[in-house]
């Protein structure tokens, strides 16, 4: 199903950076239980977008596209429904 090719390293970097680049942001939130200044459509766009990567990287069989968008969409997921409880 996958293959994995040469640079897909560089994919898998790539992901784990700008994905991993949510986890202080889902801390922050989650310790201080305030998310006054986190706008709900900006990440609305966001899980938009990462749904469409997210197939496109269905559609050409990229595991570090899949992977990293699978987590990204979790992560921004979460910060939006901590926006959404606590208002």
């Amino acid at each position: 199903m996958f293959s994995f090719q040469p640079f897909e390293f560089i994919g898998l970097l790539a992901g784990i950076l700008t994905t991993g680049a949510f986890i202080p942001q889902v801390l922050k939130i989650w310790k201080t239980q305030s998310t006054k200044d986190i706008s709900v459509s900006m990440y609305l766009v966001m899980i938009t977008g990462v749904v469409l990567w997210f197939v496109y990287g269905v559609y050409i069989e990229s595991f570090s596209i899949i992977v990293s968008n699978i987590v990204a969409f979790s992560l921004q997921l979460t910060i939006l429904i901590l926006k959404l409880k606590n208002g």
